[in-house]
């Protein structure tokens, strides 16, 4: 029988979830850096064993741990063992070799980049919010950072070359949402190793089709009215989460500051499918692992009130693609419940009844095995949950 890991990124560390593929009972491992903001971990889909991690810290910076034996020992590749201190690799400063153009035969640190406003700025890495690893080599791993851009390793985290003609798409007029001008989204397309989707918070979604090289914006018929004087504008839209089925890689979902919608040719063109959702603001969005139709949001109240609506926590599911939706609650806390559910904290499994879970920032996680049907508490009372993922083994 087929079994499940399920990796949460808290604000306090990260936690490390498994179990059989009844998903009745699970064994709790953590927290992993206990102290540091996780923001996100995610695993290697052809390596059980490879997992990468995003450790945060306002004070010693941004580091990417690696993980070969699943979780049992961590390391930092490419940083320098004088750079770290204490236990499970808390570093001194900024490491793994960001700051390098590892293309020159000098490797002499690039510690500037063009910035939005046009001036040229030390490279500011708040955190990495998102990553990716390859769908076809563990060592290959993206990640998108903020300042927004978008970072590619092929040497297991060790070294990294941005993917600089993303920011040439008009990266002089994106914002920062309200989280920060933050790159929170990378899609692979399984049956296209050159195409790449990414979202970034406030500017829009953004594909390629050669690999990284050259890049288009992909917003038309987003509406931001609070946002953007301009409908009509290509770029400066606050996207909040895209999501797809590997099977169809040219139909995408998304949630946006306000509004779901669906975009059936890639990314050209959008349209609206909140339908007869409570409230259309949200953070996270994804597709059920056999039901390429069927897609998953938590609505919550508005951009100033981050709780579910009249205070239930209430999944909705469309098996339509959008439009019709209906409230999935059974297990879940229908008073008094104040959380928010962030674009990283839900995701599903492979397995047959397929897996739903998320996290919340009350330090809760639930799971559910049947689809979205019912629900219950995998663990509680962690640390504010940042991100969810997980691999099904």
């Amino acid at each position: 029988m087929s079994s499940v890991r399920v990796l949460v990124g808290t604000r306090k560390g990260a936690f490390i979830l498994t179990s059989d593929g009844a998903r009745k009972r699970w064994e709790v491992q953590g927290p992993h850096f206990g102290g540091w903001e996780l923001y996100h971990i995610k695993g290697s889909p052809i390596d059980p064993n490879r997992l990468y991690a995003s450790q945060t810290s306002s004070w010693f910076g941004q580091v990417i741990q690696r993980s070969d034996d699943g979780g049992k020992t961590w390391n930092a590749p490419g940083t320098k063992p004088e750079d770290l201190m204490g236990s499970d690799s808390m570093p001194k400063g900024e490491s793994n070799m960001f700051l390098y153009d590892t293309s020159a035969e000098t490797g002499k640190p690039l510690t500037t980049h063009q910035h939005y406003d046009g001036s040229q700025r030390p490279w500011e890495f708040k955190r990495v919010w998102h990553l990716e690893p390859s769908l076809t080599d563990p060592d290959t791993v993206y990640a998108g950072v903020e300042d927004a851009a978008l970072f590619r390793s092929t040497d297991g985290g060790r070294t990294w070359q941005e993917l600089a003609g993303l920011r040439d798409v008009k990266g002089n007029l994106w914002q920062p949402g309200a989280g920060g001008m933050c790159l929170h989204t990378v899609m692979l397309d399984r049956t296209n190793p050159q195409r790449i989707y990414t979202a970034v918070s406030a500017a829009g979604a953004f594909r390629t089709d050669d690999g990284g090289k050259t890049w288009r914006a992909i917003n038309r018929g987003l509406k931001s009215q609070y946002e953007l004087p301009d409908q009509d504008a290509d770029v400066g839209h606050c996207v909040h989460r895209i999501a797809m089925h590997p099977s169809r890689p040219n139909v995408l979902f998304m949630q946006k500051h306000w509004d779901v919608l669906r975009s059936d040719d890639a990314g050209e063109s959008w349209h609206e499918v909140s339908g007869n959702l409570p409230t259309d603001f949200g953070f996270p969005i994804d597709v059920h692992a056999h039901e390429p139709n069927t897609i998953y949001v938590v609505p919550i109240k508005s951009d100033s009130e981050h709780y579910p609506p009249d205070g239930k926590l209430r999944m909705y599911r469309s098996r339509t693609g959008g439009n019709e939706w209906e409230a999935l609650t059974k297990g879940l806390p229908q008073e008094n419940c104040y959380v928010n559910i962030l674009r990283d904290a839900m995701t599903v499994d492979q397995l047959d009844p397929c897996g739903i879970y998320f996290g919340t920032t009350g330090g809760q996680v639930y799971g559910s095995a049947d689809g979205g049907g019912s629900w219950a508490p995998i663990v509680r009372d962690l640390p504010a949950v940042l991100s969810v993922e997980v691999q099904t083994l």
